[in-house]
């Protein structure tokens, strides 16, 4: 079997992408967490209940490094039982965990068992852009994570942010301080630097961003959307989460279109967007605003938006009142604003026919 590190390079080979030695460095890294991986099956290592000191890497560096590239194809590389997820999604499912046995037992001991339970299911979690931005995930997190590394569950963590950095200034950060403890004496955490943002190398191409919002714009969103859908039938679809109803007021067998408003200025959030996913392959976004401290929680929700649609691989077609290089934001989200707009770059690259 090829090592990762020969695995990458035929990768690298056959989409014709340029590495770097920082890539490489960490590519190296991964072939020896491989290895402990590896070793944690043999009958030796189970002699001993002593889990290694360290369970997992944290890699984190600015948009377009290639910090995910290399992570997704580690993934797909390990032969091992396995689970990638959004960061998100996985809270979902851990919420959920908690309300529905929430009588059983108190949520510390809940927390313990469903990582007991995910372990009969796994040996490796990877997390893809992992950020923290509510009270309610900060305050279990510490609980949650000290369990998952006492199941011996390997962790891959991919962010723009630092870990001494999450959820910085956020509501009770002292609450969070136990999961910084524990993920820090548990896994490596490894700076990715580079300074080539891989997914924008085409941007000269794209036609899918339209700013800004006057008639021109719109006259080409209306005449692309009826090409789209074009043989497509307008359906009535109306999404039901947790029982709020959200009606997809323009929906056509998998093409939606939608004002940012209806998707941001709403109380909706990361499974409401999950769901939107499921039956959307094409969404257009119209009027996105240019954000500021007044608008923090609509912009909040429209990095969480695009995360999901990210990671569902949705093509988009937008407009703005101004460039994507000139969208402003809000000075707290200003950071992690950066991958959003690297990601709606690709998002909205043009359409393979």
């Amino acid at each position: 079997m090829k090592s990762f590190k020969q695995a990458f390079e035929s990768f690298c080979k056959k989409n014709s992408i340029k590495k770097n030695n920082e890539q490489l460095d960490l590519v190296e890294k991964f072939e020896e967490f491989d290895a402990i991986i590896k070793q944690d099956k043999t009958l030796l290592k189970k002699l001993f209940s002593k889990a290694p000191v360290q369970l997992g890497y944290y890699i984190h560096g600015d948009v377009g490094v290639g910090k995910t590239m290399i992570c997704n194809e580690f993934y797909q590389y390990l032969d091992t039982k396995k689970k990638k997820t959004h960061f998100n999604k996985f809270m979902i499912e851990v919420h959920d965990y908690l309300q529905q046995n929430q009588k059983n037992d108190k949520a510390e001991n809940l927390l313990t068992q469903y990582a007991r339970a995910l372990k009969e299911k796994i040996d490796f979690l990877y997390f893809d852009e992992f950020q923290v931005t509510n009270i309610v995930d900060a305050m279990i997190l510490g609980k949650l994570f000290e369990s998952l590394f006492d199941e011996k569950i390997f962790i891959l963590i991919t962010s723009n942010i630092k870990i001494n950095d999450l959820y910085k200034d956020g509501l009770q950060r002292e609450q969070f301080l136990p999961f910084l403890k524990v993920i820090k004496e548990k896994i490596h955490e490894y700076e990715l630097k580079g300074d080539v943002d891989f997914r924008k190398q085409d941007v000269t191409k794209i036609n899918r961003f339209f700013y800004p919002n006057d008639k021109k714009a719109l006259s080409s969103i209306n005449q692309l959307f009826r090409k789209l859908t074009k043989d497509r039938k307008k359906l009535q679809k109306e999404i039901i989460i947790r029982g709020r109803k959200f009606p997809l007021e323009q929906f056509y067998d998998g093409v939606a279109r939608f004002d940012f408003k209806e998707l941001c200025d709403q109380n909706l959030g990361a499974e409401d967007y999950i769901e939107i996913a499921k039956f959307c392959k094409f969404i257009i976004i119209e009027n996105i605003p240019n954000f500021h401290e007044g608008i923090a929680n609509q912009q909040q929700r429209f990095i969480t938006l695009i995360d999901v649609f990210y990671e569902n691989r949705i093509k988009l077609m937008v407009s703005s009142k101004t460039s994507l290089e000139d969208i402003s934001s809000a000075s707290a989200l200003e950071f992690v604003f950066k991958r959003t707009k690297s990601r709606l770059y690709e998002l909205t690259s043009p359409m393979v026919t």
